[in-house]
């Protein structure tokens, strides 16, 4: 009787083992880029939870068949990669103490979201690089331009002292209205579009450190093909590229074009994210803004085109 309990109880186990696996993040068809000296660029929305569960279990996946990228977070600034190491060197594995000692403050990205990322960089034993330009230099760049942070020599390893083609330009301007909720004026534009340039070239600096392959987190602005950090690095490290974008739903149809694959989520629930605008001096929104199609661009989220508000501020925008 005991023995044929069993049995009959097997195909409800095998039924609970199969449904638990099923729930679990599957497989993706690309993963087999992630190898060897790979540029991966996995994209974001900044505050999606699931898109970041999502990129964990793909990287988890990519380092148990062995891959060792280095990791390179949008989220640290440049100027704080002696502070990782000397955090690792400190507490090693301890993935917060990492985050208190080499992220900015305030620095306005939600460490609960990102804090997995340290600790499988730590895990493993890969170098964590701090990727991104700090909001300080931005300000200072649309204050006074590139040479406001950057000596010629500087420019010119970064690729910032060539003319930016005008379709570029033009596109980067589109994307920086967009991600602003369509409140600024066109004329601040081109100034916030050479920060968006610059943070996308300070990245591909650091991708072209690690020959032996790197993934990038970023949002999805910056790991766009067509404008992001790809079109700043050379035609033999663009071969090497691979970029994924993480969309939501309700997302244009043509932004895939802009990623060699896309993975595609539920929209996570926010606020409206263009109040931040009016509420800066309690101007309303641009005249037709709550007319216009889909929902909102968020600043520091959706795009990852959005300069900070104190940088506005300073620069009197």
């Amino acid at each position: 009787m005991r023995d044929l309990l069993r049995t009959a109880a097997l195909p409800f186990f095998v039924a609970a083992v199969c449904a638990a696996c099923a729930s679990g993040p599957r497989p993706e068809p690309f993963e087999q880029r992630l190898r060897g000296d790979a540029i991966v660029l996995l994209g974001e929305v900044h505050d999606n939870a699931e898109q970041h569960r999502l990129r964990l279990a793909l990287l988890r996946r990519a380092f148990a068949a062995g891959w060792r990228p280095a990791i390179a977070m949008e989220q640290l600034d440049r100027e704080r990669q002696a502070d990782i190491e000397r955090a690792r060197r400190e507490r090693p594995g301890d993935a917060q103490h990492v985050i208190d000692v080499a992220a900015a403050r305030p620095s306005g990205w939600s460490w609960d979201s990102y804090r997995p990322f340290v600790a499988l960089a730590l895990e493993f034993d890969v170098p964590l690089i701090a990727a991104n330009l700090s909001s300080a230099d931005a300000k200072r760049i649309v204050r006074g331009g590139y040479e406001a942070v950057f000596d010629a020599a500087s420019l010119a390893g970064l690729g910032l002292d060539r003319p930016i083609a005008p379709d570029w330009q033009a596109a980067q301007e589109s994307e920086i209205d967009a991600g602003h909720c369509h409140a600024l004026p066109s004329s601040s534009w081109p100034a916030m579009a050479r920060v968006q340039f610059a943070r996308d070239a300070v990245m591909a600096a650091a991708l072209r450190e690690h020959s032996a392959g790197v993934v990038l987190l970023a949002g999805n602005g910056h790991v766009r093909r067509d404008l992001g950090v790809p079109r700043w690095l050379s035609a033999a490290d663009q071969t090497r590229v691979f970029a994924v974008g993480f969309l939501e739903e309700g997302d244009p149809e043509g932004l895939a074009e802009a990623f060699d694959a896309v993975v595609r989520t539920a929209r996570a629930e926010r606020s409206d994210p263009c109040a931040a605008f009016e509420s800066r001096d309690g101007r309303s929104r641009a005249p037709g803004l709550s007319e216009r199609q889909g929902p909102p661009a968020s600043p520091r989220s959706p795009g990852g085109f959005a300069i900070p508000l104190e940088a506005l501020a300073a620069a009197g925008i």
